[in-house]
């Protein structure tokens, strides 16, 4: 009989049992792989990025879904506790670019190492290769846990942290939220969040690998024929062979993932916002004025990227070994539109396997935002990636982790029977 089982040894699970491990209850941790944190060490390719190092109102306004229930959470365990946590287990870590938080070692491994320690300092039971097909309850009121293999593990709270869909294989392959829905939860509908995205034609394949930096994305739909403005973002991307990927992408696929479902989705790049089309049309002039017997595809080799150019020279409809000072100012109006309109058929998100995260979840209205109790079972809870709650990138997911298993496993413990 144990004071709290956690289900699944994932950063929210790890956080929670360690928490309540400290604050005296008797704490079983199951994870249904081999060793704890397959996740954590993929995060951030391999980096871990631990957290976010803005001012700890600022964490809201990063998250995209249900912000607000988030509010007690946050500030039970603050983007700086999380940062103190790790250092004081021997983690030191340092910032990067958007104030995100990384281990100075680069090394995530040492990250699930100090969660790994600090569990069995605080006394609890860590088993593997443990899979729950099965909550238990009595009434209204939870009682424990069943394992694949029938086993029974009883507890007077439980705390279910089995992760989303993304990255099935690490163990997240939504099977806790049929648990959940077991309980009578309503889980909402869940979709790829922070992934790549598929585009229509040849020619992402023609520019594989090119990475754009300062550039703008505009996605939209059309209504009645008229454009309808999406998404708008500022910042880097890059073409891959199926489509685009990159912070500004990734970033849009949480922003907008739902309209891939019921409309065609179409992006606009703009290769250079800091440009007026007025200014870029003089800035064309120039260039072609200064090389006038050079050929159309080598006289934009300043403009553009190599693997860009043949695309926005086939899109103008032009020759590309044409002079420049051959070139109408027709086809030069056609050149700055394509350079800041270049656009492309959005087809669909990518798979889970390469969603950084899930959105959807169980549904927050039926869980108590100052406990993570659930409001449908008693002294059950639910922390991480099973919640209806998703962020931006940055280190905000795994701040939402730390968070909510802290306020999870900091509330279990205290419905332990000791």
């Amino acid at each position: 009989m144990y004071d709290v089982v956690v289900i699944g040894a994932g950063a929210a699970g790890m956080m929670a049992a360690l928490t309540a491990g400290r604050l005296g209850a008797r704490t079983c941790l199951l994870e249904r792989n081999e060793k704890p944190g397959k996740k954590i060490y993929i995060t951030g390719k391999g980096r871990c990025n631990i957290t976010n190092a803005c001012e700890t109102e600022e964490l809201f306004s990063h998250v995209v879904t249900n912000p607000k229930f988030l509010y007690s959470s946050f500030y039970a365990m603050t983007n700086w506790d999380v940062i103190d946590f790790f250092e004081t287990s021997g983690v030191k870590t340092k910032v990067e670019r958007g104030d995100r938080v990384f281990p100075v070692s680069d090394k995530s491994s040492d990250v699930i190492r100090a969660l790994w320690h600090e569990c069995r300092e605080n006394g609890v039971d860590m088993r593997f290769h443990s899979r729950v097909s099965e909550l238990i309850r009595e009434e209204s009121k939870i009682r424990g846990v069943r394992l694949a293999d029938g086993a029974v593990v009883e507890a007077a709270a439980v705390i279910a942290a089995c992760g989303g869909r993304s990255y099935a294989s690490t163990g997240s392959d939504g099977a806790g939220f049929e648990l959940a829905r077991q309980m009578g939860h309503q889980i909402r509908p869940c979709i790829q969040g922070l992934v790549p995205m598929n585009v229509r034609g040849e020619e992402p394949a023609q520019m594989q690998g090119l990475s754009l930096k300062n550039v703008e994305l505009c996605f939209y739909t059309l209504e009645n024929g008229k454009k309808k403005e999406r998404y708008r973002e500022f910042g880097e991307m890059m073409f891959t062979h199926f489509g685009i990927t990159g912070p500004i992408v990734l970033t849009a696929s949480s922003r907008i993932g739902e309209l891939f479902e019921t409309q065609t989705v179409y992006v606009q790049l703009d290769c250079k916002p800091a440009l007026s089309r007025e200014k870029l049309h003089r800035r064309i002039v120039r260039d072609f004025e200064a090389a006038p017997n050079v050929s159309l595809q080598n006289a934009l080799g300043g403009l553009l990227p190599k693997s860009l150019i043949p695309v926005v020279i086939r899109r103008m409809g032009a020759d590309g070994r044409k002079p420049v000072n051959q070139i109408t100012r027709e086809e030069r109006e056609r050149l700055v539109q394509q350079v800041k309109e270049l656009t492309f058929t959005v087809d669909s998100l990518r798979g889970w396997n390469e969603a950084i995260i899930t959105r959807g979840g169980v549904s927050v209205r039926e869980v108590n935002p100052s406990t993570m109790e659930s409001r449908l079972v008693d002294h059950l809870y639910f922390a991480g990636e099973m919640l209806d709650i998703d962020a931006l990138t940055g280190g905000f997911n795994l701040q939402i982790a730390w968070s909510t298993g802290y306020l999870a496993g900091s509330s279990a413990a205290g419905k332990g029977e000791r």
